[in-house]
């Protein structure tokens, strides 16, 4: 079966569109945005939906940054910097992100987060053996690093099982940057 666009909506289809969207699940102005943009037959119909949408309180970044960070925070899987980045991505603004994100993780403990991080990983080995390999402690410290752990608390955790985790800021230094 060929693939077939969407059909494009007029203003009051795509106004019922976009409130269908929202309420399956919550969206940032911009993924509202690209969503409305796949539908509308006419452009200039999407700020003023979004706008409707902002004022009716439906579409906030703010609060969707707020819900996001704290859940994210809550659930111990992400360390802030993998939370910051994934709000970014989501084209949230980054000044809102960031006030988000500090706001979820002020009360957290980065090195508790990450020790309870590796014990659910690594939950049917042990650790201190596991990480004498170089090739384990990387790899854990470069999981950790992918799930937004900082590299300081990361570092200080993997130190209590291995004595070369030292090493690791060097191996971080000389990583190609993917810039």
């Amino acid at each position: 079966m060929p693939f077939r666009p969407p059909r494009k909506l007029d203003a009051g289809e795509l106004r019922e569109y976009a409130m269908k969207v929202l309420s399956g699940r919550a969206l940032t102005v911009a993924e509202l945005k690209e969503k409305l943009r796949r539908r509308a037959t006419d452009l200039e119909d999407i700020d003023r939906i979004v706008a409707q949408l902002k004022e009716y309180g439906a579409l906030n970044d703010r609060r969707y940054a707020e819900h996001f960070s704290t859940t994210r925070a809550a659930s111990g899987a992400f360390g802030s910097q993998r939370v910051l980045s994934e709000l970014v991505k989501r084209k949230v603004a980054s000044k809102v992100a960031q006030k988000a994100v500090r706001e979820a993780y002020q009360d957290t403990d980065e090195t508790a987060l990450v020790t309870a991080w590796l014990e659910r990983k690594y939950r049917n080995q042990n650790l201190a053996e596991l990480l004498q390999d170089p090739k384990k402690l990387a790899s854990a410290y470069r999981r950790l690093r992918q799930a937004g752990f900082a590299s300081g608390p990361s570092i200080r955790v993997l130190k209590r099982f291995a004595a070369e985790a030292d090493q690791l800021e060097s191996l971080e230094e000389s990583e190609p940057s993917a810039d």
